[in-house]
């Protein structure tokens, strides 16, 4: 089609999901649910879960079963029983299930999921391209920067699935990248762009920055004469940004190099690093969303102004925050769950998703929280709710992508640390440089005051490294992105006892600001009864 240059039916098929008005949208919505129904509630894991129910509607799937977690699935899935599932899998996806505590968690894909995660790569693809309606600059054999995990994580998919679709060149080629160590590929990659050219460049906003910021490195000193062996135009290039640079008094940034014709970002925390990196690079990055179990969900478009889910994917359902919060703090309670025509422009909501075609997961907590922010825009003409993706659920605290923080990994390190540390709770929380870390605020028993010089840098290093013991993904936050996200505070001894006493027990995962305010102001309280 591209070579025919049928572009207006190539972006119909692949975006014409953002024409859809509502009532259209949920058509689609309930047909595939309807169709997922019969496969799932007829395999052997659907039955386990249904406990001899037999869905048929829409309205009786949602009220027959109840929301679910990994762990509903763990024990099919960990051992890969494909016999019980609802269709058998072509490939299995893994993730980090929770830090210290479980090791991984697997994902089926079915012919069908993979169909439509191909399908849906695409849209992102023109979409990263495009400035308007019906535009975009996909051609064949675009060179793309390999800022990836390869399989089996979830964005090892894209090449694999995206090659079905379209000729697309990655930098470094995949069977070569999936040997490399993450500095390998990146410096692969920079090297076969400048002699090759850029233009996309796809990854996790935190690792995208990362990778941008090293080429600070390898301009400097004899990086970049080892990048001479580049083309003409190329070469023209570097001098012209050198020479604007300098003439600017600043380092050399990829704008000066490449000029990318779409930049995609996936993650949490992407706002973050969003306008340095179209600072660094010259364009917007858009953001996508997607996991291990629901698959690539959803897409912002050309306005980079919110994101709307494919209705193609999943079965959507959203849990308001209100609920989600007392379920959190009492598992027996089942939240009230909205469909997408019915959610309300402002309100948070956690995502449940049933996956389509033959998928493993219904009625699933995602574990994601995401902002309505209208039902409609007349910035891109969509008639159907954007999101703004907010966060991990409270009980989570996920740096820059990469960890799965939670009370018991916390818990697991403190018990190993061997430290004094009596009462403690953590916070994500953000630097003035808007950069996400993990703030725990600790309360140290009195005698170990008293008879050791115990800091907070002291507890900070020590914790740090129990944290980098039991977790790779926190091993990975130094290693790949080289920070270090934990902060300490220490707390005047009793401050814990005298804000239950006063306010009730705090939170140990992320406090809210008040419930925080309270905590702090309890140290003088505690300090007024000679504590």
């Amino acid at each position: 089609m591209l070579k025919k240059k049928q572009y207006r039916e190539i972006w119909e098929q692949y975006c014409g999901f953002l024409d859809l008005d509502l009532p259209g949208y949920m058509k689609i919505q309930n047909r595939l649910l309807l169709e997922q129904i019969g496969l799932w509630a007829d395999s052997q894991l659907g039955r386990s879960i249904l406990k001899g129910k037999q869905p048929k509607t829409v309205e009786e799937f949602r009220r027959m079963v109840p929301l679910t977690t990994y762990e509903d699935y763990a024990d099919v899935l960990l051992l890969k029983r494909d016999d019980m599932l609802p269709e058998k899998p072509l490939i299995w996806i893994q993730t980090t299930w929770e830090g210290g505590r479980h090791p991984v968690k697997l994902a089926p894909y079915t012919r069908g999921m993979l169909d439509t995660f191909r399908d849906n790569v695409v849209a992102c693809e023109l979409l990263c391209t495009s400035r308007a309606k019906g535009q975009f600059k996909t051609r064949p054999h675009d060179k793309i920067l390999y800022g990836l995990a390869p399989l089996p994580y979830a964005t090892g998919l894209l090449p694999v699935t995206l090659s079905e679709a379209v000729s697309i060149d990655f930098l470094p080629p995949v069977e070569e990248a999936v040997d490399m160590t993450f500095s390998q590929r990146n410096k692969a990659g920079f090297k076969l762009a400048m002699k090759q050219g850029l233009d996309y460049f796809f990854g996790l906003g935190s690792v995208a920055y990362a990778v941008s910021m090293s080429l600070g490195s390898m301009s400097s000193g004899g990086g970049l004469k080892s990048l001479l062996k580049c083309s003409p135009k190329m070469a023209v290039k570097i001098l012209r940004g050198k020479y604007r640079c300098r003439r600017e008094g600043r380092a050399l940034m990829p704008k000066d190099l490449f000029e990318l014709k779409g930049f995609m970002v996936a993650g949490t925390d992407n706002r973050c690093y969003r306008d340095d990196l179209e600072e660094l690079w010259g364009v917007r990055p858009m953001e996508l969303f997607a996991g291990t179990e629901p698959s690539l969900v959803g897409t912002e478009t050309w306005t980079r102004n919110g994101i709307y889910f494919f209705p193609d994917t999943c079965f959507y359902e959203f849990i308001p925050e209100q609920d989600m919060m007392k379920s959190l703090s009492d598992p027996s309670f089942q939240p009230r769950t909205y469909l997408m025509d019915q959610v309300v422009p402002g309100e948070k909501y956690e995502l449940a998703v049933t996956v389509f075609k033959g998928g493993a997961f219904a009625r699933y907590r995602v574990g994601d929280v995401y902002r309505c922010a209208g039902l409609e825009s007349r910035e891109d003409g969509a008639r159907i709710p954007r999101f703004e993706y907010v966060d991990r659920i409270p009980t989570i605290i996920d740096i820059g992508g990469f960890t799965r923080i939670s009370e018991q990994g916390i818990k697991t390190v403190v018990e190993l640390s061997g430290l004094p540390v009596t009462d403690w709770t953590a916070r994500k929380e953000f630097s003035k440089e808007n950069r996400p870390y993990m703030h725990l605020y600790v309360e140290m028993s009195p005698d170990s005051l008293v008879s050791s010089a115990v800091t907070a840098e002291i507890l900070r290093e020590q914790l740090s490294t129990y944290f980098r013991y039991i977790d790779q993904d926190y091993r990975d936050l130094k290693k790949i992105l080289g920070i270090d996200p934990l902060q300490v505070t220490i707390l005047r001894c009793g401050a814990f006892a005298a804000c239950r006493e006063r306010y009730g027990e705090p939170p140990r995962m992320n406090p809210s600001p008040h419930e925080m305010e309270n905590l702090l102001s309890s140290q003088g309280f505690c300090e007024r009864r000679g504590s």
